[in-house]
């Protein structure tokens, strides 16, 4: 690979990166450029960062790192499970709506038990050098946000209809936020799909879902293994990658249906 490609491979990772790191935590685009600015990190501004977001950004300034750096940083030292340390609490006083974003959920970039990502490992990100952490790199095509989502949800549901499986499957799923869960119930009944930027962003607690329903361990599938396992899935229930699903006759689907419960009643007697 040439150094262009490089570069261009770089700064595609990097706007995903971006992404995820948005629809993780929930945050509007103001969040990162205004804490930059409330505890001068370094300067990023609103339309920097959606042009990173968009990889249309080709040659940003090294401010844009160390801000981003230094934010993610000080999100892995100073936040932990919605509570802000109390120094970081007393520096944005002035800023509320930023606490209550941080309170909300304030996820940095990094892998589970890997160092934190600061301002040179971002930059090497950007040019190519380095791979972002693999929760941030799963680029799931947006052609693949339907029958993922729907792969997704005949495996949290055991293919049994959604009234019946509602309660324990909500109940195992770890958000708390009111729109996630009523989006991510949406997607169960097949009312809607994720897009592949929400799919992104809410596998880790997808993956968290299926262990508290007792079907995996907690750390048994990394990130890429699920995703994968929801590839299969998809496979396997007919489901193409452009979300197009193998023609089904459901007038013989049902007739097929109707002609099996007879046989199963004399069964039961």
């Amino acid at each position: 690979m040439g150094y262009r490609e490089e570069l261009l491979s770089g700064r595609v990772a990097f706007a995903h990166l971006i992404k995820v790191w948005h629809e993780r935590n929930g945050w509007s685009h103001r969040v990162l450029p205004a804490l930059a600015d409330a505890l001068d990190l370094g300067r990023v501004h609103n339309s920097q960062l959606s042009m990173l977001r968009n990889g249309k950004l080709a040659s940003p300034g090294p401010e844009v790192f160390l801000a981003l750096g230094r934010i993610n940083q000080l999100l892995a030292r100073e936040v932990s499970g919605g509570s802000l340390g109390d120094a970081l609490r007393q520096r944005l006083s002035e800023s509320p709506e930023l606490v209550a974003a941080l309170e909300t959920s304030a996820l940095p970039v990094q892998d589970a038990g890997a160092p934190v990502l600061g301002p040179g490992e971002l930059l090497e990100v950007f040019v190519g050098m380095r791979q972002p952490p693999v929760a941030f790199d799963l680029r799931i095509d947006q052609a693949e946000a339907v029958p993922l989502s729907a792969a997704l949800a005949q495996l949290l549901t055991a293919g049994r209809p959604w009234r019946l499986c509602r309660e324990p499957v909500l109940a195992a799923y770890p958000v708390e936020k009111r729109q996630r869960r009523e989006r991510f119930a949406e997607v169960m009944a097949g009312q809607r799909d994720f897009s592949a930027a929400e799919l992104d962003s809410e596998l880790p607690d997808l993956r968290l879902t299926l262990a508290r329903l007792g079907a995996t361990g907690e750390a048994e599938l990394e990130p890429d293994q699920f995703l994968e396992l929801l590839r299969q899935q998809a496979k396997a229930m007919g489901l193409a990658a452009n979300g197009a699903m193998a023609k089904l006759d459901l007038a013989a689907a049902i007739r097929q249906q109707l002609q099996a419960k007879p046989a199963s009643s004399q069964e039961g007697l």
